[in-house]
C-alpha cells in the first residue's frame, strides 16, 4: 500500500451525505435540496459553496466536531495515510452558534483520539472565507493568534477567490506571519494565474492551494519551481468542479515535469465523489506515477507541512519504512 498524506481537505467538507442526514434529523433541518439519492446536489461553485455552508451548520457542539474529526482521520489512517492537514473555519462555527475555542477543543480531541486509535498525525489550519472580506479575515487570523493551539499550525483563505484582491488580506496574513503559523492561499482554482502571482506578491505564502492555473503562465511555473513553493493540487475536486474537462487535460503532470512541488489532496471528498487514495488511483492511473513516485509526492507533502521539526522526522521514517516495503 503506498503511503499517503494530506494537506489539503476542508474538514467539514468531509461529512458523508448519510451523516449530513443524520445530523438534519437530530436538528430538524430540512436539507433535501442539498441531498439526493445519497448524494450532495450542486450545479456550480456558487451552489456548491451554498451546499457545503448548510452542511457545515448542521455541527453544532465541540463533540460534533470531534466525532466528525475521528471519522475523517480514521478513514484515511485505514487506507494509507500517516499524516493530514485539514482547514477549519472559526466564521462556519460562530455562525452554527458554537464558540470557536470550544470548536477547536472538539477537533483536536478527535485528532487525538484517531491519533491514540491509529497513530495518524494531523494538523489544524484556520482559514478565513475570502468572500466575506478583508475585515472577517483579520478577524479570523487574529482568533489564532491570540487563542494558540499546540495543533493549529497553519492559517490561510479559501472562499470564492473572484473576490476581492490579495493585497487587501496583508494585514491578516502579517498578523498569523508574526504568530509563527505556516501560510497557504487557494488561488488559481477559479481565477486564473494572475491569482496566483497575486497571492504569492502580496500575502508571501509557503505553498498554495489548488494553483493549478498557474499553468497559464510560464514565467510563473518557472518562479514556483525556483522558490519551492508547494502546490496543493486537488485533480478530482478540479474536474467535479469544471476547471478542466478530463484528467487527460489536467496541468498536474505539466506542472510536476516542470520542476514545481506538487501534491495529492481531495478538498472535500464526498462533495467531488473522491477521497485521497482515489486521487493517488488517479496519478497512478491517468498520470503514469509509478509507487516510487507516489511516495516522492507523499515526501513533499510531509516535507512542506506544517508541523515541527521532530515530528516531520519522524513522519519521514514512517515513509521511508514503507518505501522499502512497497
Amino acid at each position: 500500500m503506498v503511503v499517503k498524506a494530506e494537506l489539503h481537505c476542508h474538514i467539514e467538507g468531509t461529512a458523508s451525505p448519510a451523516l449530513a442526514l443524520e445530523k438534519a434529523a437530530l436538528h430538524g433541518v430540512d436539507i433535501s435540496p442539498f441531498v439526493r439519492e445519497g448524494a450532495y446536489v450542486w450545479q456550480d461553485f456558487t451552489s456548491f459553496l451554498a451546499a457545503y455552508d448548510a452542511i457545515s451548520l448542521l455541527f453544532r457542539t465541540g463533540e460534533d466536531y470531534a466525532d466528525l474529526a475521528e471519522r475523517y482521520l480514521t478513514r484515511l489512517a485505514r487506507d494509507g495515510a500517516i499524516y493530514s492537514e485539514f482547514f477549519i473555519s472559526t466564521d462556519h462555527a460562530a455562525s452554527a452558534g458554537l464558540d470557536p475555542r470550544a470548536y477547536v477543543e472538539g477537533l483536536a480531541e478527535g485528532i487525538e483520539r484517531a491519533r491514540y486509535a491509529t497513530g495518524i498525525e494531523c494538523r489544524m489550519i484556520a482559514i478565513g472565507l475570502r468572500h466575506m472580506g478583508p475585515e472577517a479575515v483579520e478577524r479570523a487570523a487574529r482568533f489564532v493568534a491570540e487563542n494558540p493551539h499546540p495543533l493549529l499550525t497553519g492559517f490561510g483563505m479559501a472562499g470564492d477567490e473572484r473576490m476581492y484582491r490579495a493585497a487587501d488580506f496583508r494585514r491578516a496574513f502579517d498578523i498569523a506571519r508574526d504568530a509563527g503559523l505556516g501560510l497557504t492561499v487557494h488561488a488559481g482554482e477559479f481565477a486564473g494565474a494572475a491569482s496566483v502571482r497575486g497571492a504569492i506578491d502580496a500575502l508571501r505564502p509557503a505553498r498554495i492551494g489548488h494553483g493549478v492555473r498557474a499553468i497559464e503562465d510560464p514565467d510563473l511555473v518557472e518562479w514556483l519551481a525556483e522558490d519551492g513553493i508547494v502546490l496543493e493540487c486537488c485533480p478530482g475536486s478540479n474536474i467535479a468542479l469544471g476547471v478542466y474537462e478530463s484528467f487527460r487535460d489536467h496541468p498536474f503532470m505539466t506542472l510536476r515535469n516542470a520542476g514545481v512541488k506538487v501534491t495529492l489532496n481531495s478538498d472535500d471528498p464526498p462533495f467531488f465523489h473522491t477521497d485521497l487514495t482515489h486521487e493517488y488511483r488517479i496519478a497512478h492511473d491517468i498520470f503514469g506515477l509509478d509507487e516510487g513516485a507516489l511516495h516522492g509526492i507523499t515526501r513533499t507533502a510531509i516535507e512542506a507541512a506544517f508541523i515541527d521539526e521532530e515530528t516531520r522526522a519522524r513522519l519521514l521514517a514512517k515513509l521511508s519504512s514503507g518505501e522499502k516495503r512497497a
